[in-house]
């Protein structure tokens, strides 16, 4: 059986990959987040786009970060355990997208609430060395997440997503203009590959979020 069951998995150079884009993440979190201990580069899950997380995981920079999402995946729970071990083993952060009581059972850094669940973290901010975050799409939702505590925004989409192609945009400058008075940390999310990242440079972003720019 090869050693790669989704061929794109063999187009990657695995002694480089994904440096380029960890490197620009490494960049903005030691510009913008020096000393609070938040992961650089945030590799989201997506069964549709990128089916085999944990194989990504397992090349991903020390100090990176998984965020589970699918939140409607049959075996979820099962990804779950897989993805906890490879972070325990590869010293990566692991983030429960809307589960808290999961991100418990297996161990995980924190967790991560979509938009319409913000308020979720009032009720978790004070679970000791818990990592949470929030997806956020708009100033009153980075307000939101500031009240209620969170540690970080992942603020979309900053450029066209493949998902979303016909999505307004926000663009640099604009995820700026949002993320300079957000009162909290904030990541660029959507449509962010190796070939744009540098866009970020310039931005108070404090790391990367990213689908598309694992797929190879």
């Amino acid at each position: 059986m090869s050693a790669y069951p989704h061929l794109w998995l063999r187009n990657i150079d695995h002694e480089n990959y994904p440096m380029r884009l960890a490197e620009i993440a490494t960049q903005l979190n030691s510009d913008n987040a020096a000393g609070l201990g938040l992961p650089p580069l945030i590799m989201v899950t997506d069964s549709v786009r990128l089916p085999d997380p944990a194989s990504v995981a397992l090349h991903l920079p020390n100090g990176s970060a998984i965020l589970l999402r699918d939140y409607d995946l049959a075996e979820r729970d099962t990804l779950a355990v897989r993805l906890a071990n490879i972070a325990r083993q590869r010293g990566l952060k692991l983030l429960i997208a809307g589960d808290a009581h999961l991100a418990i059972r297996v161990n995980a850094t924190g967790v991560h609430f979509p938009e319409n669940q913000i308020s979720e973290v009032r009720r978790w901010r004070y679970r000791k060395n818990w990592l949470i975050t929030v997806a956020a799409h708009s100033r009153s939702a980075l307000s939101a997440a500031a009240r209620c505590g969170a540690n970080a925004a992942l603020l979309s989409p900053i450029f066209s997503t493949d998902s979303h192609p016909d999505a307004p945009v926000l663009g640099a400058n604009g995820f700026s203009l949002l993320a300079d008075r957000a009162g909290l940390p904030v990541y660029g999310l959507g449509g962010i590959s190796n070939i744009n990242a540098h866009r970020l440079l310039t931005t108070p972003a404090v790391g990367i979020a990213a689908i598309g720019a694992f797929i190879g």
